[in-house]
């Protein structure tokens, strides 16, 4: 069964707004990333799965798979500690992966420069037409996960679950887990595909769509407060221990759970 590796939030050419945006709302985001495919990003860390923000730079060379997404949940991302198996495993599964891609970014530790590196395989777009569906072997992975980067002012810890809405959401949810090692179970109106650390869920949608992550917090009261306070975000209480944080620039909805 596959594990979730992180989730992409796509800010195309509005990267200094968003990482604005989400440090405000509590976060802590790593420096900004440089990848040698032509994209920017900054990560939202727990020991575990993570949040990605990715961009393209104003200047210079910009990644086409980027500019060619839309704006907010952009990426579910599966890890694998093996490209090659995973390219061969998806195969013979029926699918059509490609790669492993090779690519890098700059990593500063301590004043040295470091080079965090990665390879990546990807299914074709027709095959999730929600949105990229990948996977992800970390080569150097104490680059990525590192103590500075794990604590939050708002108490983030951790991704639960990851929802897309479908028009057939019992023939995505077989597809996915097929693709993911996994099961897919009826889940009240849709259908769960458990991974090893989160649940995808697939629910009924007029089209293909991400439609939510959803986010662990250690208490709820630091990002309520953080978003009510904000222009750029909306707050609607679900439940005692749920909300739904809404971010209209960026198409963005996360559902944000307390581990109380």
């Amino acid at each position: 069964m596959a594990a979730l590796d992180h989730v992409v939030i796509n800010t195309l050419k509005s990267m200094d707004a968003a990482a604005d945006l989400f440090a405000a709302l509590g976060f802590t985001l790593t420096p900004r990333g440089t990848h040698s495919l032509g994209s920017i990003n900054h990560l939202m860390m727990t020991p575990g799965a993570y949040l990605e923000l990715v961009g393209v730079p104003d200047t210079g060379r910009q990644r086409q798979e980027v500019l060619d997404s839309p704006f907010g949940l952009n990426g579910l991302v599966l890890r694998t500690f093996d490209a090659d198996a995973t390219r061969d495993t998806l195969a013979a599964a029926g699918f059509a992966p490609t790669g492993p891609v090779a690519f890098s970014r700059p990593v500063e530790v301590d004043g040295v420069e470091h080079d965090a590196r990665f390879r990546t395989v990807r299914l074709p777009p027709e095959t999730f037409p929600a949105g990229r569906v990948y996977f992800c072997e970390h080569l150097t992975p104490e680059l990525v996960w590192r103590d500075e980067w794990m604590t939050h002012p708002n108490g983030f810890c951790a991704i639960d679950a990851f929802t897309i809405a479908s028009p057939h959401p019992e023939a995505e949810a077989r597809r996915l887990a097929s693709a993911f090692a996994s099961v897919a179970e009826p889940d009240g109106a849709g259908w769960r595909v458990p991974l090893d650390d989160a649940d995808v869920r697939v629910v009924p949608g007029d089209k293909a769509a991400f439609r939510t992550a959803t986010l662990r917090f250690s208490s709820l009261d630091d990002i309520a407060a953080r978003a009510n306070a904000l222009r750029d975000a909306r707050w609607e209480a679900l439940d005692p221990d749920a909300g739904l944080l809404t971010l209209p620039a960026f198409d963005l909805n996360l559902t944000c759970r307390s581990s109380r």
